[in-house]
């Protein structure tokens, strides 16, 4: 269900100019709210959260939502998620056609600008971290340049978060997964181009080639090892997210906002409301750090050697290969 929105302030205009201490006169930068984090851990509902709440619009940096087709394997956000929030680049591409990175800071750069235009909040959302990257650290620095940056990192403790990628997995077989990849199955095609490279279609590609020889219960089985490996392949897939993050952050000096999550998985697990979690734990946190960015800005420092210790005591900051 779609929260009621609350009052909505102005988004402040960087067309002004303003004068840095040498007494040259400058243009103040417009402000770029980006949403990142592996599969799964929340990030299209919060990105819908901050847009109500900020005055803002969305622009999709999911490599393979970029495609059209395909909705249920690429968990696409639905029109009702959206509260009425003005999607940009979700399902814009051919699904046979190969969209690159430089498609998408070209597609997105303009999308930034028509919603600044607008006098609106652009909110980039999320996982593919290599395309945001490609974005902000082009090789003109054009987007720095221009843009005042804002990372929200949605984290989930990488075991939990497994627990529930697999429980999403049934969920998108019971909504109609198979049949949908089913639909456009080519034995001619491969799968390094397109939207053919989501995970959830090459793994159903033995079973669609041999299910029509097999007997119920071989033909049961050989399904439930195509589901189980698009299950391990998304889990995969969120361990390698997570490294490109910590990359991201320490190797090219991002400064990001970690928001934990992991109590809100937990407790979609028991009798606890998880609402009342997200609502502490993710959505007032981020509104806070989005808020303080856009009306009272001042460049973020590194994080105090505290809250770096305490990450590592659980496990935030462990490589990837732990997952």
């Amino acid at each position: 269900m779609c929260k009621q929105a609350q009052t909505v302030l102005p988004i402040p205009s960087g067309g002004g100019l303003t004068r840095n201490r040498s007494n040259v006169t400058t243009r103040k930068k417009d402000k770029v709210v980006f949403v990142i984090g592996p599969t799964g851990t929340g990030k299209s509902k919060l990105s819908v959260e901050l847009a109500t709440r900020f005055s803002g619009e969305i622009i999709n940096s999911d490599k393979i939502q970029l495609y059209k087709g395909l909705d249920v394997v690429t968990n696409k956000i639905t029109e009702e998620e959206k509260c009425g929030v003005p999607h940009h680049l979700l399902g814009i591409a051919d699904p046979d056609s190969e969209f690159t990175a430089k498609d998408f800071c070209n597609e997105a750069s303009t999308a930034v600008e028509s919603i600044v235009h607008k006098g609106q909040l652009p909110i980039i959302v999320g996982g593919s971290n290599s395309y945001m990257e490609a974005l902000v650290d082009d090789k003109n620095n054009y987007f720095k340049t221009r843009y005042d940056c804002c990372f929200i990192w949605v984290n989930v403790y990488m075991p939990i978060l497994h627990l529930f990628v697999s429980d999403r997995v049934d969920q998108m077989v019971s909504n109609g997964m198979v049949e949908e990849v089913r639909k456009v199955f080519n034995p001619i095609v491969n799968y390094d181009r397109g939207i053919r490279k989501a995970i959830g279609v090459p793994e159903f590609d033995k079973f669609f080639r041999e299910e029509a020889y097999l007997d119920d219960k071989t033909r049961d089985k050989l399904l439930q090892e195509a589901i189980n490996e698009v299950k391990n392949n998304t889990c995969k897939l969120a361990c390698r997210q997570l490294e490109k993050i910590q990359r991201l952050r320490t190797q090219k000096g991002w400064r990001i906002h970690r928001i934990d999550a992991t109590e809100v998985f937990i407790r979609r697990t028991s009798r606890d409301p998880a609402d009342e979690a997200w609502e502490r734990h993710v959505a007032r946190p981020s509104a806070k750090i989005v808020r303080e960015f856009l009306y009272n800005f001042q460049p973020d420092g590194p994080e105090s050697f505290a809250a770096i210790r305490a990450m590592k005591m659980e496990g935030a900051l462990a490589p990837a290969a732990t997952c």
